[in-house]
């Protein structure tokens, strides 16, 4: 039986990466988008190109108050497409970014980075918690951020740690169900995250290759397929751990 993933924000840039490398690895995918409900067709086609079967569902990861209906929504599609009752693996991928320095961050850029990259995180895998099967995976996703500090990115970066806090909680309370929590942590990657401020601006790859071991910017073909490796059996020892997938950024 084909393992189901569901991965939050998989219309566009990492997510999107990541739902196909677990379709490449044999895996069923349940995308959430947002707002661009044609973004994630088009991955749902393409998912369902390579065999495997694809579902898209809408769903703000930053309000907490349509949790409930979205469960409702995903167990609805679980037993119509699959017929199951549950799913074996979650990313919790969705995310923007939200640029200040920290003397002009407002109350309003804070709490809307909370809401999604950490409020809603920590909801949505509660709301969840009764269909992801025993032996599951949870992969949260973080940033190399937590570990070096570039100026504007405090209050991101700050969720971010909290994240990978909660998920050593995560893995701690879930182990007894043998639902491993894990997070990964991407350095500087190639995708329109922030506007495309990296993978737009030739002056800021130049300097985010020269601080990188491998001496180049990350590609989303360097994260997806890693997590998808991550959910995998092969790595069902590993858990509670941060993965920093960088190249060696800032080492």
């Amino acid at each position: 039986m084909s393992k189901i993933a569901l991965v939050t924000g998989a219309s566009r840039g990492l997510g999107r990466n990541t739902a196909l490398g677990i379709a490449r690895h044999g895996g069923d995918v349940i995308l959430t988008y947002q707002s661009s409900n044609e973004a994630a067709q088009a991955a749902v086609a393409e998912i369902k190109a390579m065999g495997r079967r694809a579902i898209a569902l809408q769903l703000d990861t930053g309000d907490v108050s349509a949790f409930p209906h979205f469960v409702e929504q995903l167990s609805k599609a679980l037993r119509e497409t699959w017929d199951r009752d549950t799913l074996d693996h979650l990313v919790n991928n969705a995310g923007h970014a939200d640029y200040a320095l920290i003397k002009d961050t407002t109350e309003a850029q804070f709490d809307g980075l909370v809401n999604v990259h950490f409020k809603g995180v920590f909801f949505l895998t509660q709301a969840l918690l009764p269909l992801i099967a025993d032996g599951g995976r949870i992969v949260n996703v973080s940033s190399g951020l937590t570990r070096f500090s570039f100026p504007g990115s405090a209050a991101y970066a700050a969720v971010k740690g909290a994240i990978e806090v909660l998920t050593r909680y995560m893995a701690k309370e879930l182990g007894s169900r043998g639902i491993a929590v894990n997070t990964v942590a991407p350095g500087a990657i190639e995708t329109d995250f922030g506007g495309g401020r990296l993978r737009d601006n030739p002056d800021v790859k130049r300097m985010v290759a020269a601080m990188t071991a491998l001496g180049r910017t990350g590609l989303p073909d360097d994260i997806g397929p890693m997590i998808a490796g991550l959910l995998s059996d092969d790595n069902r020892w590993v858990n509670a751990q941060r993965i920093e997938v960088s190249g060696g950024q800032s080492i």
